[in-house]
């Protein structure tokens, strides 16, 4: 087996081990809904894993904790159910595929009465994130929701690019305001979940966060304007309905 081939596999495991453990966090802390996201996204990645590699010692021990993590997923469903709560869809993005602009992928959940969105995404960083931040903010504006206060909470650019993301989020800020729009920006060292709630009760949850679109081929290719036509990176979308849209 080449080292490339060892390496992705050994990075789909390591992916798998962490999404895992941070699925047995939230379960233990009774967020069965998002818990459930989780176990079912380490699940795919250790099934990946064991797709790849020719180890049958390798793939024998994946399989023992797939089917184990897969029986706990199993039982937080039907928890779910019996709460009365509604787990929706889950919608995979395949490698460049196109037709998954914002709108399009959020439209269905942007009900007239939303008036509040929480975002909360750790790479609100680059120059792309901040224009992908920006145009989701856009998407807000033109409705039919009537948006009056977005949360921001992502982490800060840890390297020469940390005074280009202040002044760009301050003047998105600041533009929102010319709408009627608060911005609230916070900032975390910790923060791992990638997830965008709405206070109509949807969350929905991007693996890659807003960052899923694959870099242009040039500055005036199709799909540089318009998202429905840019090809995206492979990603998985988790739609949850819940009484809950703040975390307490």
């Amino acid at each position: 087996m080449s080292r490339a081939r060892n390496d992705g596999i050994t990075a789909l495991e390591r992916a798998g081990a962490e999404t895992l453990k941070r699925a047995v966090q939230l379960d233990e802390a009774s967020r069965f809904q998002e818990s459930l996201v989780c176990y079912q996204e380490g699940i795919d990645l250790l099934l990946q894993a064991r797709k790849a590699t020719t180890d049958e010692a390798k793939k024998h021990r994946y399989q023992q904790k797939i089917s184990e993590y897969l029986t706990r997923a199993e039982e937080i469903k039907e928890h779910i159910k019996k709460q009365d709560s509604k787990y929706h869809k889950q919608i995979r993005i395949e490698e460049n595929a196109t037709g998954f602009g914002y709108e399009k992928l959020f439209h269905e959940y942007l009900t007239e009465n939303v008036s509040e969105v929480w975002v909360e995404d750790p790479y609100i960083r680059q120059v792309h994130q901040l224009y992908n931040f920006l145009r989701f903010c856009e998407m807000l504006v033109k409705g039919p929701c009537k948006v009056k206060t977005i949360h921001l909470l992502t982490s800060y650019d840890e390297g020469s690019g940390r005074s280009q993301q202040m002044s760009a989020l301050e003047e998105i800020k600041q533009s929102l305001r010319n709408y009627g729009v608060t911005l609230n920006i916070n900032f975390s060292s910790s923060i791992h979940d990638r997830e965008i709630r709405f206070n109509n009760g949807w969350m929905i949850k991007i693996g890659r966060g807003l960052d899923y679109f694959k870099k242009p081929k040039g500055l005036f290719s199709i799909g540089y304007c318009d998202f429905d036509l840019r090809p995206c990176r492979e990603t998985t979308v988790d739609v949850i309905l819940t009484k809950h849209t703040k975390k307490t």
